[in-house]
């Protein structure tokens, strides 16, 4: 029986997953309103089935996969809450988004009064791609439903564990992923106004040479900085209670925010001196 699944939405992380689930067999669908035409060109390269509205779009699928930004994770939930509430065949709704246990859990109270399943899942790594890791870890009582997607092509890890789980490990990786890029970007920066860039890139060669593959890789954050400031506010709300540890997150949103500000003209002003400083790893 042919597994039908909705994606919302076609971004680079979306299409890629649906472009691997319909390779394996699967139906896909989306809808498109309010997306840009760049969405719209990747779900159709990637042969999603358009639909015209969400009703149709939650009749139809077994599962809705919510991949969005963070910050549009919550309301995209909301706007789901009439549509799965009338439907008549519930779709179990799935958020993959990089978001806080908090959010989570509220998006999981949001959809209870809808009679569909919720799962809180985690996505891990780049889009699916032949030489990529890609895992989705998946917590709460519904979450064995997305395990249906292992026999297509995804990498599926059940968490026992209730909502909030997944997103906790979620935020625990991209805090030290992601966190390390702000790091290093913050001080690509600090050693540019210092004078001391040459310098630094040499002592890192003699000290700490496994750094540089890093380092070089720092301009390709460049394009995702916009998305990862709200990633960085969800990972500070997952560390409440240590006003320390969420200070370091809510820094990095902003320093984020920055450079995002700066993404059309990269080679100008911060991201070019973070790119000089990049190269230089590069060259080891």
């Amino acid at each position: 029986m042919t597994e039908t699944v909705a994606i919302i939405a076609p971004g680079e992380m979306g299409s890629a997953v649906g472009r691997r689930l319909k390779e394996r067999g699967a139906r896909i669908l989306t809808v498109l309103a309010g997306r840009s035409p760049a969405s719209a060109a990747r779900a159709r390269g990637a042969g999603f089935e358009v639909v015209d509205d969400q009703a149709r779009l939650v009749e139809e699928a077994g599962l809705v996969l919510s991949i969005v930004p963070p910050g549009e994770a919550l309301g995209l939930a909301e706007s789901f809450v009439p549509v799965l509430a009338a439907a008549r065949r519930k779709p179990v709704y799935v958020d993959c988004n990089a978001v806080s246990p908090a959010t989570a859990e509220r998006i999981g109270a949001i959809l209870a009064r809808t009679g569909c399943g919720y799962v809180d899942a985690g996505i891990i790594g780049p889009p699916p791609a032949p030489a990529a890791r890609t895992v989705f870890y998946a917590s709460g009582e519904d979450a064995s439903a997305l395990a249906r997607l292992t026999p297509l092509g995804l990498e599926v890890r059940v968490l026992a564990a209730p909502v909030g789980a997944a997103s906790a490990l979620k935020m625990s990786y991209a805090g030290l992923t992601k966190g390390i890029t702000a790091l290093g970007a913050a001080m690509a920066l600090g050693a540019a106004r210092g004078g001391t860039s040459e310098a630094l890139m040499q002592e890192l060669r003699e000290s700490q040479p496994g750094l540089l593959p890093y380092l070089a890789r720092l301009p390709t954050m460049f394009p995702k900085a916009y998305r990862w400031v709200a990633e960085m506010e969800e990972i500070a709300a997952f560390l409440a209670g240590d006003a320390a540890a969420q200070q370091i997150y809510q820094g990095a949103a902003r320093l984020y925010q920055r450079l995002a500000d700066g993404a059309a003209t990269p080679e100008k002003g911060e991201l070019a001196a973070i790119a000089a400083f990049s190269r230089k790893a590069k060259r080891d």
